[in-house]
């Protein structure tokens, strides 16, 4: 699907879009990979291990509605991974979160269907489903814009799905890494939030594969979660740091106890299939979508009435094995 094709990624020199980059160019022969983000420190840095003939750097911000335009150009595929992610300081500087994951999701929308790109995901959070913080909250929206832009396109193929999935394991600002730097520094103890807290995790390879295949499962308006597994996040440190203590800090602003993938709200509208669920648009478009078959044939079946998806009532569960070794991959 990616050879001889133009790809742009935002917020590219991040953990995501590095770990994109890399696969693309080891499994397919692409045109040209747009890396649009703001920060000429991380792309110069990221130019150094990514120097391919199809790389192309674009300084710009999400917000600047007339430079997405000017860079998506010919673009074939968009990944949309701009956002301003961190919890506690979105919730003191709210203005400036809404600005990136409002505005500029509605600005990457209207720079997509003005040079008719052909399909576009937008990555998601497990915050947006149910949010209790301002995160969450532009999240949310940003996914709602992303579905409704399925009715925008009129004739033009166009199409627009979102990707939502938990926690990335050793991603920056993610616990493990935190953890290991408190290790590193001589901490005699584990700053622990709540000893009942969960979180949903996975790989950054396994989060990256999942957007690929997506863009071949995609018709549009779909919001994709793969299914994955939860931990506590004291055991977490307990298997990061087995010989330290823990603290109970509380709660930070804005978090929950638990994370929700698929809401209960929205469990009319799920479908799960063999590695993920599907939760359909509340909305109906111009075109129609069978969504119960997507166009790999892949086959979903309605979830029951009420069906949450949710990191502390998991069925699949991180052993400390299994979480060490994929903090190590």
């Amino acid at each position: 699907m990616f050879n001889g094709k133009n790809i742009l990624i935002t917020g590219g020199t991040g953990s995501f879009g590095k770990k994109y980059t890399q696969i693309l160019l080891k499994n397919y022969k692409p045109n040209k990979i747009i890396i649009f983000s703001r920060d000429e420190l991380k792309q110069y840095e990221m130019a150094q291990d990514f120097n391919e003939s199809c790389m192309r750097y674009f300084i710009g911000d999400v917000r600047d509605a007339d430079r997405l335009k000017k860079a998506m150009k010919d673009v074939d595929f968009v990944i949309h991974a701009a956002a301003l992610k961190h919890v506690p300081i979105a919730e003191y500087n709210p203005m400036e979160c809404i600005k990136t994951n409002i505005n500029g999701a509605q600005n990457v929308i209207d720079a997509a269907i003005e040079n008719k790109v052909s399909k576009v995901i937008a990555l998601s959070t497990d915050k947006a489903a149910n949010p209790v913080n301002l995160y969450g909250a532009t999240k949310l929206a940003s996914d709602k814009l992303f579905v409704a832009a399925n009715n925008l396109v009129g004739e033009q193929e166009t199409s627009f799905a979102v990707v939502r999935y938990g926690n990335v394991v050793g991603s920056r600002g993610s616990v493990v890494p935190f953890f290991r730097k408190l290790i590193h520094e001589g901490a005699k103890k584990i700053p622990i939030t709540d000893d009942k807290m969960t979180r949903f995790f996975i790989t950054l390879e396994d989060g990256v594969n999942f957007v690929l295949k997506n863009f071949d499962r995609m018709q549009g308006g779909e919001i994709f979660i793969p299914k994955i597994a939860s931990m506590k996040i004291v055991d977490m440190a307990n298997a990061i740091a087995p010989n330290l203590e823990h603290e109970i800090v509380g709660i930070r602003p804005g978090e929950k106890l638990h994370e929700i993938m698929c809401p209960a709200d929205d469990s009319h509208l799920t479908l799960e299939f063999d590695d993920h669920f599907v939760i359909k648009p509340t909305i109906t478009f111009t075109r129609k979508c069978d969504y119960a078959k997507n166009k790999l044939g892949e086959v979903g079946v309605p979830v029951k009435q009420g069906f949450e998806y949710n990191s502390g009532n998991n069925t699949q569960w991180l052993t400390n094995e299994e979480l060490l070794k994929m903090a190590k991959d």
